[in-house]
């Protein structure tokens, strides 16, 4: 890339992507801010605040409508995993496909060289002109585990300068660029959900209402009668209803049966899993088996484990230890130190 770009960064108001956008700008780059119009239920309201940053910024601003694009590749997967009982990460699935998808499209077809995002994590080129995916400095603000579906023709294209910073340093910036205050604050949920109900939203989407049935222990034996599956994930203990000596826990959910199947804590380890849907950032598989840091969600530590080819292009994870909660839906996103090779959906 030439030392002068023109540069799109994909803003939402929030802090990071409002620094971002300013450190391109100081730095000498053409920047322009384009902003995903969703299914944001406070789409106004986020509107108004990001052209507010903009303005401040003195940067274009282009509002994208890829609602559609949304509804089809996010939306109907969110729900649906939800109602054949798994539980989705919704920002795995619109990382490549919508923001380096069709956002990354349109800020092309502007005329950009490249688009810029305010996440926690590293890109780097090496002399072979592949790109390495690496996890953002700040260990508490890491957001490379979201990031594991791209593909080197994607990462070819994205600057990610906030890997290098803490979200300590980012506030301390805002305020040295003088846009303390204008930005709005940190989102924590699910974009689509902001005041929303989950189960309502399932069932007002998917035009399905929450069909109630039985809570079994893995013998069979009815303990209790529940909402509806979406109301449930694997390891939840709050909401069962079930009165016992000790608690009980979500084990696993059987959409066929229409049953939640609990018991107790002791039955939530396990030791291995599986993945599909496998994406290696490299464009090729790993020569395996392979040992890797497993992560089996977000905020989970990592595991030391043992990943070995399936077939239909499956893996199997073999961990040293048992892990806690292994749950369906959710993604297995694999580490070499600081590197994320790759990862998959947890059958």
């Amino acid at each position: 890339m030439n030392n002068k770009l023109s540069v799109g960064v994909a803003m939402s108001g929030g802090v990071d992507s409002s620094v971002t956008a300013k450190l391109l700008k100081n730095m000498g780059h053409e920047v322009r801010g384009f902003f995903m119009a969703l299914a944001q239920p406070d789409l106004d309201q986020q509107v108004e605040r990001v052209t507010k940053v903009a303005a401040c910024l003195g940067i274009p601003l282009t509002v994208v409508d890829l609602a559609d694009e949304f509804a089809e590749k996010v939306l109907n997967y969110f729900t649906q995993s939800y109602i054949m009982g798994k539980t989705p990460n919704p920002c795995i699935i619109c990382n490549p496909r919508i923001k380096f998808g069709n956002l990354l499209d349109k800020i092309l077809a502007a005329g950009c060289d490249c688009m810029a995002t305010g996440h926690y994590a590293r890109i780097l080129q090496d002399q072979n002109g592949s790109f390495h995916l690496l996890q953002g400095l700040d260990p508490k603000k890491d957001q490379s585990y979201f990031l594991h579906r791209l593909t080197q023709e994607q990462l070819a294209r994205l600057l990610m300068p906030l890997g290098v910073q803490t979200k300590e340093n980012v506030y301390k910036m805002a305020a040295e660029l003088g846009i303390a205050g204008v930005h709005g604050d940190e989102s924590q949920d699910v974009c689509f959900l902001k005041g929303r109900d989950l189960n309502s939203f399932i069932t007002q989407y998917s035009g399905k209402g929450l069909k109630g049935g039985s809570i079994v222990t893995r013998d069979g034996r009815e303990v209790g009668r529940h909402r509806g599956i979406p109301c449930y994930t694997v390891g939840q203990r709050k909401g069962l209803g079930i009165p016992d000596a000790t608690p009980y826990y979500v084990l696993a959910l059987d959409p066929e049966r229409n049953a939640v199947i609990v018991g107790k804590k002791e039955d939530l380890w396990q030791q291995k899993l599986s993945a599909g849907e496998l994406n290696w950032i490299a464009g090729k598989e790993p020569e395996l088996p392979r040992d890797f840091l497993v992560k089996i969600r977000y905020r989970h530590e990592g595991a030391l484990g043992r990943v070995m080819p399936e077939e239909k292009g499956h893996c199997l994870v073999h961990f040293q230890k048992e892990q806690l909660a292994i749950t369906p839906g959710q993604f297995a996103v694999f580490y070499d130190g600081e590197e994320v090779f790759g990862g998959g959906m947890i059958l």
